[in-house]
């Protein structure tokens, strides 16, 4: 009898061993790196009062890398393309109904993140380039760079190795005396906005 309480006692203390082992590997939550896939967004540019300069959005897909040091903070690098799309441009000196230039924006930020768990939410901060590329029937004729900044925040949401993303972000872009009038000349303010699917690649 005592052989057979010994040896339920040893599997027992096994079994809780190997589910406490593999409770971090299945638990949903952020990894220590991982990718987000954006598929699908927007980027808006208000309107400059002091120049030519109109308000106007375009559509935003691209991707990012997480590396997180810990259950809190973490850096990313960020790529994305602004796709110009046909839309009326108010100008100064009247509407031009035209496809906006396309942008390539790429930026690297400090992610805080509220905590592990399905759902955390959290707050970002960084700097980074904006390039504009030609787009000769809005005055563009060339391809320009900018420094930008950008602060936000959002949600992600995990299920396992996959999971969910909402971001927010706020992005001034600093002027350029040689920028076009289009775009540049004075700062410039944009809100993107995009929901993007997560692959933690490290758990």
């Amino acid at each position: 009898m005592t052989r057979w309480i010994a040896a339920l006692a040893i599997i027992t203390f096994v079994g809780v061993g190997r589910a406490q082992a593999q409770t971090p590997e299945s638990a949903p939550g952020p990894g220590t790196f991982e990718v987000t896939i954006i598929p699908g967004g927007a980027t808006f540019f208000t309107e400059s009062g002091e120049s030519n300069s109109p308000s106007f959005g375009n559509y935003d897909l691209g991707g990012t890398a997480t590396v997180n040091f810990n259950r809190h903070v973490g850096v990313e690098a960020e790529v994305s393309g602004l796709i110009g799309i046909s839309q009326s441009l108010d100008f100064v000196n009247g509407t031009v109904d035209a496809k906006t230039p396309h942008f390539l924006d790429y930026s690297g930020n400090l992610v805080v993140s509220a905590g592990r768990g399905s759902v955390v939410p959290y707050a970002t901060a960084g700097v980074g380039g904006l390039s504009l590329f030609e787009r000769a029937a809005v005055g563009v004729d060339d391809t320009t760079t900018f420094l930008t900044g950008n602060v936000g925040g959002g949600v992600k949401w995990y299920a396992g190795r996959w999971g969910l993303r909402g971001d927010y972000r706020f992005i001034a872009v600093q002027s350029k005396d040689d920028a076009p009038a289009f775009f540049g000349q004075e700062t410039r303010y944009g809100h993107r906005i995009y929901g993007g699917v997560i692959l933690n690649v490290i758990r």
